[in-house]
């Protein structure tokens, strides 16, 4: 009861605009696996996107409370067709945990991809700034949830897996020989693994923190420090954070960042079921030399203090009309897309999405375009013109995971239909190959018929399709659907609190706003998608 009062009264000193105190989660979307780093007076952070194209973003703020996506580390992955959706998917797989650094006058990204043999190598990039252009420096082998680490003197490391560790060649294209070793042994009560390793150096020490998953009784996943003065000596460890937020399970693996004036963050992600797993940020206390996170509670705040006023408010979420040349970086596509077959100079003002090749169902259409979903409430529709749909094209808008809400528009010879859809795949452990889909009809409109008693009214066949999202409720994670003619009356279709839900045993990843348009019977259809309004609740 006293922290939620203090925390009232913080609210209430910073002033009642909703821009002058940080509200936690920092980032409500799915940021799983984040590294952070400030370079002079900006800070950018990287995450996890898995299948998604292009992959790892780089997003940058000059506060810790407005994110904005600046580039991507690279456009597509060409390792193995799968990432086409051509033999098997990489779906919940493909990019994973990339470290980001900064040193010598560059940037440079280590990854490793969530797979076996040369898929799973590890990439090395490095660019002249964080926004790009990003190229390939070497391919090394598989390092899991790895860290890249530049000594004072250059030398560079790999810290990964459950407290590995090697050091690289000064040119980062190989291994040093022999120096492959355990810097610690994880405690018998830690029986999963100690994973997301990062490193930083403060004061002439050295500093691992990873998550650590314990299952003794009283204990919590719970972010752990390993601490030397000498990479070939003894590491210390201490427990950094040990807090639940918000009414979730406990949070953990991240980072910490100084700011230019010498103070501390920590930014760990929490799993809030269907919107993903969510950015916190909390103040890090020095405390006997360990970067203790969190309030004088230990505990994640509600709120804290701006660490910067006056910045300009930004979104890594966002309406888009489809009037700019390129696409916004605030989209991302559903593994590798089809180059030829979208278009934003085709009809200017307009994303063209054609069907280019013959699929059965969702999961294995490709160019299928993606944002992800805020809490706490959220809400997108786009507006599209469907004259040129061809029979047996299904165009739409979905709640998109491995359990999906999904309106469709069907063309059935010359009719057009609306359904509103749950909408379930199966896939393969090892291939992540689309088994089955199992699709319930909820309801069914006809178009066709709507649109001719409406022909006065109606220049074309235009429909919005839009998607409201709550994150609220403690597992709740409602998804509702509505439709509409004009843009302006709208009518609910389908299931009423459709629950999304995260999986990690197929996407491991939040739902996602998706727009598509696939051919079940023969390709050459387009769709034309006039914008995408997108709003958010504030906190």
């Amino acid at each position: 009861m006293y922290r939620k009062v203090l925390t009232l009264l913080i609210a209430v000193l910073l002033g009642s605009n909703a821009m002058a105190v940080i509200k936690n989660p920092m980032l409500w979307a799915d940021c799983p696996d984040p590294d952070v780093i400030r370079v002079g007076d900006t800070f950018y952070l990287v995450s996890t996107t898995m299948h998604l194209m292009p992959g790892a973003p780089v997003m940058a703020s000059k506060d810790l409370q407005n994110w904005e996506t600046v580039g991507y580390i690279f456009d597509k992955l060409t390792d193995s067709p799968k990432y086409d959706m051509q033999e098997g998917t990489v779906y919940g797989r493909g990019q994973w945990a990339t470290s980001l650094k900064y040193h010598d006058g560059k940037f440079w990204a280590l990854l490793a991809p969530n797979e076996g043999g040369s898929m799973g190598d590890t990439y090395i990039f490095t660019a002249p700034k964080a926004e790009g252009p990003w190229t390939i420096h070497s391919r090394l082998r598989h390092f899991h949830d790895a860290t890249l680490f530049f000594d004072e003197d250059g030398t560079p490391y790999v810290f990964f897996g459950t407290g590995e560790m090697c050091q690289l060649t000064r040119d980062l294209k190989g291994v040093v020989e022999g120096s492959l070793r355990h810097y610690f042994q994880r405690e018998a009560d830690e029986r999963g693994l100690l994973e997301g390793t990062r490193v930083i150096k403060h004061n002439g020490t050295y500093y691992a923190l990873l998550i650590s998953h314990v299952y003794a009784p009283g204990r919590h996943r719970r972010e752990v420090c390993y601490r030397t003065k000498d990479l070939n000596g003894t590491w210390e460890k201490n427990t950094v954070l040990e807090s639940d937020f918000g009414g979730f399970g406990y949070l953990a693996q991240g980072t910490i960042v100084d700011t230019e004036e010498g103070d501390w963050y920590g930014i760990m992600f929490q799993d809030r079921g269907g919107v993903g797993r969510v950015l916190t940020l909390s103040p890090v206390r020095w405390l006997d030399g360990w970067p203790m996170l969190g309030d004088e509670y230990n505990k994640v705040p509600e709120v804290m203090r701006p660490y910067k006023s006056g910045q300009p408010e930004a979104a890594i979420v966002k309406s888009d009309d489809f009037s700019a040349e390129k696409l916004g970086l605030h989209w991302q596509w559903n593994h590798n897309p089809i180059d030829n077959a979208w278009s934003l100079k085709e009809r200017p003002g307009f994303l063209r999405l054609k069907t280019n090749r013959v699929v059965p169902n969702l999961y294995l259409a490709p160019n299928t375009l993606t944002q992800r979903m805020e809490g706490p409430t959220c809400s997108g529709y786009i507006r599209m013109d469907l004259t040129k749909m061809q029979d047996g094209d299904c165009a739409g808008l979905a709640a998109f995971n491995g359990d999906s809400g999904v309106l469709t528009i069907k063309k059935q010879g010359k009719k057009l239909v609306l359904e509103m859809s749950e909408q379930k795949v199966s896939l393969t452990d090892r291939e992540k190959a689309v088994t089955n889909v199992e699709e319930k009809v909820v309801e069914t409109i006809d178009l066709s018929a709507a649109y001719k008693a409406q022909s006065s009214k109606l220049k074309s066949q235009v429909i919005y399709l839009r998607l409201d999202g709550d994150f609220q409720a403690h597992h709740n994670d409602a998804a509702n659907f509505y439709y509409s003619l004009d843009g302006e009356q709208w009518t609910k279709i389908g299931t009423e609190n459709y629950r999304m839900v995260f999986d990690y045993r197929r996407f491991f990843m939040g739902s996602k706003f998706a727009i598509f348009n696939y051919a079940t019977k023969k390709a050459g259809g387009y769709v034309d998608v006039d914008e995408f309004c997108y709003s958010k609740t504030e906190k």
